[in-house]
């Protein structure tokens, strides 16, 4: 079993129906357009847990290359996923690169990588020097990072759709941490 499954499923809970979710009906993180495009057919009510943890390994872990990241640093791999089953993982990619980016004291410890929200060799290769040099305490600092484009990202999409306000605190709450 994957602990960061474990704990996004722990997270996420159970059935939701909300109007104002745009996601629409929702189980255990796993929106119905979501589990639609995944095979899923039954009511979402009575989606299983382990129905579930493959959507979000497949999607939300394994698809994203959050499975590398994990190789190198479990913090760092979950705030991903966490991430990727709110917002969908193209942006928590993409925060990912930027920070490597200006972590990286111009150039000095590694070169620039493409900011282009997939993770390949080069994303891997940054993030692997990035722990070597700063350690654990560098670890905690870019999952702080990561955080703080979060909780932009959720801030944004709040003051541009006011029904978010309903959401907003939840998300700062459980996934901005």
């Amino acid at each position: 079993m994957n602990p960061v499954i474990d704990g996004i499923l722990m997270t996420e809970g159970s059935y939701t129906n909300n109007p104002n979710d745009r996601g629409g009906a929702t189980n255990w993180g796993i929106t119905e357009a979501t589990a639609r495009a995944n095979g899923y057919q039954g009511d979402m009510r009575d989606m299983t847990r382990a129905e579930a943890y493959s959507i979000l390994e497949n999607n939300y872990w394994i698809k994203p290359g959050f499975e590398l990241i994990s190789q190198i640093s479990w913090p760092v791999a979950f705030e991903l996923c966490d991430a990727a089953v709110n917002i969908g993982p193209r942006l928590p990619c993409l925060w990912l690169q930027r920070w490597l980016n200006a972590l990286n004291r111009e150039q000095k410890n590694y070169q620039d990588i493409k900011v282009d929200g997939h993770i390949g060799p080069m994303t891997i290769t940054a993030l692997q020097v990035f722990i070597a040099w700063r350690g654990r305490e560098g670890e905690h600092v870019l999952v702080e990072a990561l955080n703080c484009s979060q909780g932009a990202y959720y801030l944004n999409i709040t003051e541009e759709r006011p029904q978010n306000e309903d959401f907003i605190y939840g998300w700062i709450k459980n996934r901005v941490t």
